[in-house]
């Protein structure tokens, strides 16, 4: 058992203090016992016991001073030990004590930042300071340079959210306009086979900057926590999005109950599903989506497809960024952020995706995420 801090400092008072105790005790000891023969060699040359003389006087003389001496130093062994004892348990209770009171600080400084750590949004609850009063010390100084640091961490989150809302309409509003442009020239009698050629070219490309403009930002809002959620059952959303027209699809909707958001859900299913029927074989190509729940309290979606053969060593990268496999780089019609928005949004709902890759071509790629009671 690892001790506290608190603790640790009281071990090394008391042991400081009874180690102390023990040398004083060990040093008085020696001292007495020095001076103590001294002292009763005086007092048997000026006062001898009444009674006694002779030869076996002076023997029955120093048996007394002798056994005076053994007596007095065991006395002082014994009562100094008990003494030891009880004031080295007052010390310890003290010294728990004074650490706790000399800790306080620190506790106030763990607790703040276990609130921020907890808060359902960790990046709106910046705000929150620790404002430590007190002596100008090191740990003041310490939760000053922690509440800098939040100061600032606010700030880049605030700036953050500030240009993911920006760009959100800066940059759609061009997409929107040439795509508006373009329609209209291509439905003009006078465009000849050439322009209208070069015009779907441009919509096309004008439509994938536009979903790459909205996975950036799906994915931007999907690595934050979610705060607020709803009761949602995986398999409703399985029968609503596994469709496909060039694939077949098969489902097995098992109850998987979640906590979460529903739009961000549905994305993390739609990506899934077209993912695997884009990433698919020409001829017989398949897609199987399977929903349920595990004894030991997770929801688990699985989506397998049917597909090219990808190397295990490749299968990890694939939810990096703009990570596409061999020649889809540029060939495929996607952003390269669809298995990168599934991971994101399972994180953000506390649960994880991971990937496996088929012997026969193609991948398995199971999420799991905290099942609703």
């Amino acid at each position: 058992m690892r001790l506290t801090v608190r603790g640790r400092l009281t071990l090394v008072y008391g042991s400081l203090f009874v180690a102390a105790g023990l040398v004083l005790l060990g040093a008085t000891y020696v001292l007495v016992s020095q001076r103590l023969p001294k002292v009763l060699a005086r007092a048997e040359a000026t006062v001898p016991p009444a009674g006694v003389a002779g030869a076996g006087g002076t023997v029955e003389v120093r048996q007394f001073i002798e056994g005076t001496r053994d007596d007095a130093l065991n006395t002082l062994l014994s009562q100094g030990a008990i003494a030891l004892a009880l004031v080295s348990a007052i010390a310890i209770a003290l010294g728990w004590l004074i650490a706790g009171r000399m800790l306080q600080s620190l506790q106030q400084i763990t607790a703040t930042a276990r609130r921020i750590a907890d808060a359902p949004d960790a990046d709106r609850g910046l705000h929150e300071r620790i404002a430590l009063t007190g002596p100008p010390d090191e740990i003041k100084e310490l939760a000053d340079t922690f509440d800098i640091m939040l100061a600032r961490l606010d700030h880049s989150f605030d700036g953050q959210r500030r240009f993911i809302a920006s760009a959100s309409h800066e940059l759609r509003t061009p997409l929107t306009l040439n795509r508006t442009l373009l329609e209209v020239a291509l439905t003009q009698d006078a465009a000849s086979e050439e322009v209208r050629l070069l015009g779907t070219t441009l919509l096309a490309i004008n439509d994938r900057h536009g979903r790459l403009i909205d996975g950036l930002l799906l994915l931007a809002q999907s690595e934050r926590p979610v705060a607020e959620r709803s009761y949602v059952d995986l398999a409703d959303i399985v029968d609503h999005v596994a469709v496909s027209d060039t694939v077949k699809v098969t489902t097995e909707p098992g109850e998987a109950t979640v906590a979460g958001n529903p739009v961000l859900l549905e994305r993390l299913v739609q990506n899934l599903v077209e993912n695997g029927v884009r990433h698919n074989v020409p001829a017989n190509g398949w897609v199987r989506v399977r929903t349920g729940s595990r004894p030991d309290g997770w929801a688990v979606l699985e989506v397998s497809n049917s597909g090219p053969i990808i190397p295990r060593y490749e299968v990890p990268g694939l939810f990096e960024p703009f990570h596409r496999y061999g020649t889809e780089r540029l060939h495929s019609p996607g952003a390269g952020l669809g298995l990168s928005i599934v991971r994101a949004v399972a994180r953000a709902h506390g649960g994880e995706a991971r990937a496996d890759a088929r012997d026969e071509g193609g991948l398995i790629v199971t999420v799991t995420l905290p099942r609703a009671l």
